[in-house]
C-alpha cells in the first residue's frame, strides 16, 4: 500500500461522532459525572492547548522538549526507525525533533500522526509535508484506543510515540489497555517512546504541579469548558458553559490531578437519545485525569501490556520523564 494514499478518512470522523455520542450517554449517567478528556481536542481547543504549552505555569511541554533534545536525538540513531507513528500527536512540534534526526539519519521515511481533531491533523500533515519533503506523511483520524491495524502496512522498524504524558489522562486498567494495544501493533524490533509526568516529592513540589492545570490567565479554564461547546456542536447536546466553572485539583491518595467542571447552578442538559442529565448545584462533571509517575509504577503498567523499560530519564529538576520501551 502507497502510504502517501493514506488520508483522512470521514468515515472514520463519522465513527468517532457515533463515540462521542455514546460516551456522553455513559459518562453522565455515573455517579460521578465525567467526559473523555480525548474530546478536549476540537480545532478551538487544539489551539487552546498549544496556547497552554507556551504558558510559564505548565513545565510539562518545556521539561519534554528539553529531554527529547537531550536524549532522544541517541535513541532515535539507536533504533533507526523506518517509521513513527505518533499517537495523539495535536500540532507535533515536539515531534519534529525526532523526524529531523530520522530524516538526517536516512532510514526514515513514514510518519503516521494519529488523532482525534480532523482539521487540525490536516494542518499539522500539510506543514509537515512542507518542511520534510523526504518523508511520507499520512495522517489517521482514529482514536487511539483503538486498534492501530495500520500499522502492519509501515516499513519496520517502527517507533511509537506517546509523548506530553497522555497516558497519564487514563486510569491504570485503561492505561494498560492503551499499552497492549500498541503492543500489539508492534513487530520484535518495535520500540515505545513515552512521555510521563512525574509524581510531586522532594524535588517537585505540589504548588508546581497543580499550577500547571490553574494557570494566572485562566487558558486552562478556556480549554476545559471548550469540551461543552464541542459536544453541543458534534452531538447536539446543549450544555450551557457559563454555568460551569473550572476546577483542578491533585489526589495524593490516587497519584493524580483531576479536572472538573463544577455546575454554578442546578440545570437539565439534553443528550439526544436518551432523557434530560439532571445536574444540581455544586455538582461536578469531571473530564480529565492526569496520573502522575514514578518508576516503580511504569515498569508495572509495561509489565502487564507486555513490554519492558529499556531506558529511563528524567530531567534535572525531577518534574519528567522519557522511557524508552520494547516487546517484553
Amino acid at each position: 500500500m502507497d502510504l502517501r494514499e493514506v488520508t483522512v478518512s470521514t468515515r472514520g470522523a463519522a465513527a468517532i461522532g457515533a463515540r462521542m455520542l455514546e460516551d456522553a450517554r455513559r459518562g453522565l449517567s455515573e455517579a460521578q459525572k465525567q467526559l473523555p478528556s480525548k474530546y478536549f481536542y476540537d480545532t478551538r481547543g487544539s489551539e487552546l492547548f498549544e496556547t497552554i504549552t507556551e504558558l510559564p505555569e505548565y513545565y510539562l511541554t518545556r521539561s519534554e522538549r528539553g529531554l527529547l533534545e537531550s536524549e532522544a536525538g541517541r535513541w532515535v540513531t539507536d533504533v533507526a526507525p523506518a517509521s513513527l507513528v505518533e499517537l495523539g500527536a495535536g500540532s507535533a512540534q515536539k515531534t519534529r525533533i525526532l523526524l529531523t534526526t530520522m530524516v538526517e539519519a536516512g532510514p526514515g521515511r513514514a510518519y503516521v500522526p494519529v488523532d482525534v481533531a480532523r482539521e487540525f491533523l490536516e494542518a499539522t500533515a500539510t506543514a509537515l509535508r512542507q518542511d520534510y519533503p523526504s518523508l511520507v506523511v499520512s495522517p489517521r483520524v482514529q482514536d487511539i484506543t483503538t486498534p492501530l491495524d495500520f500499522a502492519r502496512d509501515l516499513s519496520p522498524p517502527a517507533l511509537f510515540a506517546l509523548l506530553g504524558s497522555t497516558l497519564g489522562n487514563f486510569e491504570r486498567h485503561t492505561g494498560v489497555a492503551l499499552l497492549e494495544n500498541v503492543r500489539a501493533a508492534m513487530e520484535e524490533t518495535g520500540r515505545l517512546l513515552l512521555g510521563v509526568d512525574l509524581r510531586p516529592g522532594d524535588r517537585k513540589s505540589l504548588e508546581c504541579l497543580e499550577a500547571a492545570y490553574n494557570d494566572a490567565q485562566g487558558v486552562t479554564a478556556q480549554f476545559n469548558l471548550n469540551i461543552l461547546t464541542h459536544f453541543n456542536r458534534e452531538v447536539g447536546t446543549d450544555f450551557d458553559p457559563s454555568a460551569f466553572r473550572h476546577q483542578a485539583f491533585y489526589s495524593h491518595e490516587l497519584g493524580r490531578i483531576e479536572m472538573h467542571l463544577v455546575a454554578l447552578r442546578q440545570q437539565e442538559v439534553s443528550i439526544p437519545g436518551s432523557g434530560p442529565v439532571r445536574i444540581a448545584e455544586g455538582e461536578s462533571i469531571r473530564t480529565e485525569l492526569s496520573c502522575k509517575y514514578d518508576r516503580p509504577t511504569i515498569d508495572g503498567l509495561f509489565s502487564a501490556a507486555g513490554l519492558r523499560v529499556d531506558r529511563w530519564c528524567e530531567d534535572e529538576e525531577g518534574l519528567y520523564a522519557l522511557v524508552l520501551g520494547s516487546p517484553s
